[in-house]
């Protein structure tokens, strides 16, 4: 479980329930059925919509990634170029082949690959950045969809309340009721509101932030392909590559050699 996910949601809805308490409220009087049903059954509708089945398929996994953590491992990674580095200028790009197992990143295999093979330098480049290309693209619709349910979700809460109002305003005959029945119509606008900005927009910016941090790693290991590739000294590889590193990479102790590495 992501714990800033998890925390953040807490603190949220702790915080806005604790606040309507204060106020005089109850935690009765923020149920009510009916515009949970108008709010969210109209916001999924409304999103599956928006998208192709394949795209809808792949909710749960767009849900796991903002709820797992996912740590990635430039640390690894960059080792792991150093050592192949290293072993290319000894033993040839041929040697490679025998690391290939110890590496779990498959983005990395494959680049590695390549080199192994004798593909030239500008088409592996090619293919590398095809690969980030499409992968961005596809991870990217996590992230559409859920800002598309956060677009949503307001509109049909304000649906809610305006189906409430009208049932209201059938029934002026009863004055003792239009306080109550007010109130639960202006829940569905608060359902709707409140879960654009509390599920749906953070998730969406939860995955974003994922697929930018997954494309850096990829930017990361294609400057380190290429950079084998051109026979560039495993030192300096390096230092260049050390830029990619987050900060709190700096601070740790590089993997151990052999240690296998991975996303």
């Amino acid at each position: 479980m992501d714990i800033a996910t998890l925390a953040g949601l807490l603190i949220a809805l702790v915080f806005l329930i604790l606040a309507f308490i204060l106020e005089g409220g109850g935690i009765g009087m923020l149920i009510q059925k009916t515009a949970f049903m108008i709010v969210f059954g109209g916001t999924i509708g409304a999103t599956i919509i928006s998208h192709s089945l394949e795209d809808i398929k792949r909710v749960p996994y767009y849900l796991k990634s903002v709820v797992k953590t996912m740590p990635l491992d430039y640390s690894g990674a960059l080792e792991s170029l150093v050592i192949c580095a290293e072993k290319a200028r000894r033993e040839g790009f041929l040697s490679l082949e025998d690391y290939l197992p110890n590496i779990e990143n498959q983005f990395l295999v494959r680049g590695l690959q390549m080199v192994v093979d004798g593909t030239e330098p500008e088409l592996t480049r090619d293919i590398l950045e095809r690969e980030i290309e499409v992968f961005e693209k596809n991870e990217m619709v996590g992230y559409q969809m859920f800002m598309t349910a956060g677009g949503f979700a307001p509109t049909m809460g304000i649906i809610g309340t305006v189906m409430g109002m009208v049932t209201v305003l059938s029934n002026l005959s009863d004055p003792e009721e239009l306080g109550g029945a007010i109130a639960v119509a202006f829940l569905a606008t608060l359902y709707g509101i409140a879960s654009a900005n509390i599920l749906f927009i953070p998730f969406a910016n939860k995955i974003k932030m994922r697929i930018n941090n997954e494309v850096f790693l990829m930017e990361m290991i294609e400057e380190g392909i290429l950079s084998i590739q051109n026979g560039e000294n495993p030192r300096l590889i390096r230092e260049k590559l050390s830029i990619f590193l987050p900060a709190e990479s700096h601070r740790r102790p590089a993997h151990a050699v052999g240690e296998k590495v991975g996303v």
